[in-house]
């Protein structure tokens, strides 16, 4: 029996791939909750833009139909000896092979009161729960951390007219990924949203409670306090591993894992969140925790475990995601910093919250990556670009075919392209997209 331990993206694509490729009987494992969902879109159940159940991709009868057994426990320990399991309930299970598909869950730094009453992370569907069950007494709250589930978090905590503050370490928002000119775009936005109070160059130094260990506040390193309700921790996340710690099985910051995802147990793999690539493909970090590199690793795993070994390719970076009302791409590898023989070309409108970041090679031209804001952009035909190692001037030309907004929005290419041959002497011309693309982008 194949074992698969979580039920995300990464353990659920897993076992839809070993289905189609091989009758082995599968079980799936996850205490947080019986069905597979979609967790980026826990924000939009509390926003009441849908149910919790339209965020499960697949009906009740699917599992069944696929004969791919779900089992609602604990994993407390791997025997990697007589490759077993030991749930929480007592029981054991047995497995031919096992893949370890836990994901992670949000940092804590040692804060006092990090564990009071009101204090939450936003990864799961207990996170949710907790958070729903206590909004009507929230008035005011705090979210500590500048990444996107912190945005995610102070757009749902808005949405119900509470107050939010927002610790930030850095001086400008997301200064360690992003430079200064779309930190400030984003900041500047951020002042737009009524009830949202940004604390730049701010960090907590205690979460004060009463003597129920209920929250009423928060004091920063500098000193200054805010009465509040509720403290978000949203500082980022780590593998969720603590249970592999007496199995034997090789572990650092999270479950080492070669090119074909193999961990150090024979017939042990670990996929997602959770795995580390002892060398990962050039250009990438060890530990990448996003969903779509979690689903290439289930369908890389379903490969190498039904007789096809195959290495983990995640070609070229993307991700996606939303601050506010700004949506945000990224395809390819745009630094902070340019690299040593990189030239970039920035792109921001006058008035509209519409950025674009490109980067390029200086002597080759070689298109190298983009930072997108407000502008929608088709993945496949940046994917193709760099690919093909095209040059910025090619991309230039084409951008019209990549944009994926809806009908009659604004369209920035011409614009673009001017102040493009403006800057550097150039004299591109766009290129009108194909009318089959202009179809597909409204559909």
């Amino acid at each position: 029996m194949i074992i698969i331990i979580g039920n995300g993206i990464s353990g659920v694509t897993a076992a839809r791939n070993i289905r189609k490729r091989s009758d082995e009987p599968i079980t799936i494992i996850s205490a947080e909750s019986k069905y597979f969902f979609s967790r980026t879109a826990l924000m939009y159940v509390y926003m009441g833009h849908m149910k919790f159940e339209h965020t499960q991709p697949y009906e009740p009868h699917f599992w069944t139909k696929n004969r791919i057994d779900l089992l609602q426990d604990f994993v407390e320990h791997i025997d990697i000896a007589s490759k077993e399991i030991t749930l929480q309930n007592g029981g054991k299970l047995a497995y031919s092979e096992l893949i370890i598909a836990s994901g992670s869950k949000p940092n804590k730094f040692g804060w006092p009161g990090q564990d009071a009453d009101g204090v939450s992370g936003l990864y799961s569907k207990q996170d949710l729960e907790y958070i729903e069950e206590r909004s009507p007494e929230m008035k005011t709250a705090v979210i500590v951390g500048g990444g996107l589930i912190g945005i995610e978090l102070a757009e749902m905590l808005l949405s119900r007219n509470i107050e939010v503050h927002f610790l930030i370490r850095e001086k400008y928002f997301f200064n360690g990924l992003f430079p200064i000119h779309t930190s400030e775009m984003l900041m500047k936005h951020f002042e737009k949203h009524h009830g949202l109070h940004m604390h730049y160059s701010t960090e907590l130094d205690e979460i004060r409670t009463n003597n129920e260990n209920k929250v009423i506040g928060i004091k920063t390193t500098t000193g200054e306090q805010v009465e509040c309700q509720f403290v978000g921790l949203t500082v980022g996340v780590t593998p969720n591993i603590e249970f592999i710690k007496s199995s034997g099985i090789e572990i650092n910051r999270g479950i080492l894992v070669n090119e074909y995802l193999e961990t150090s147990a024979k017939g042990v793999y670990a996929i997602g969140d959770c795995a580390e690539m002892k060398s990962p493909v050039s250009g990438r970090r060890q530990i990448e925790q996003v969903w779509y590199t979690g689903k290439f690793m289930g369908e890389t795993v379903a490969k190498t475990i039904t007789g096809e070994p195959t290495k983990y390719n995640p070609g070229h970076w993307f991700n996606s995601a939303k601050f506010f009302e700004i949506e945000y791409q990224t395809y390819g590898m745009v630094h902070k910093e340019l690299q040593d023989g990189q030239d970039e070309f920035v792109y921001q409108h006058a008035k509209d919250d519409v950025l674009l970041h490109f980067v390029f090679e200086k002597e080759s031209r070689k298109f190298v990556g983009v930072n997108n804001f407000g502008i929608r952009l088709r993945h496949p035909v940046f994917n193709d670009w760099l690919l093909r190692e095209s040059t910025i001037d090619e991309v230039l030309k084409n951008l019209k075919s990549a944009n994926f907004d809806p009908e009659f929005y604004t369209k920035y290419e011409n614009e673009v392209v001017k102040q493009f041959n403006e800057q550097f002497g150039t004299t591109i011309i766009g290129a009108k997209p194909k009318w089959w693309q202009h179809l597909i982008s409204v559909k």
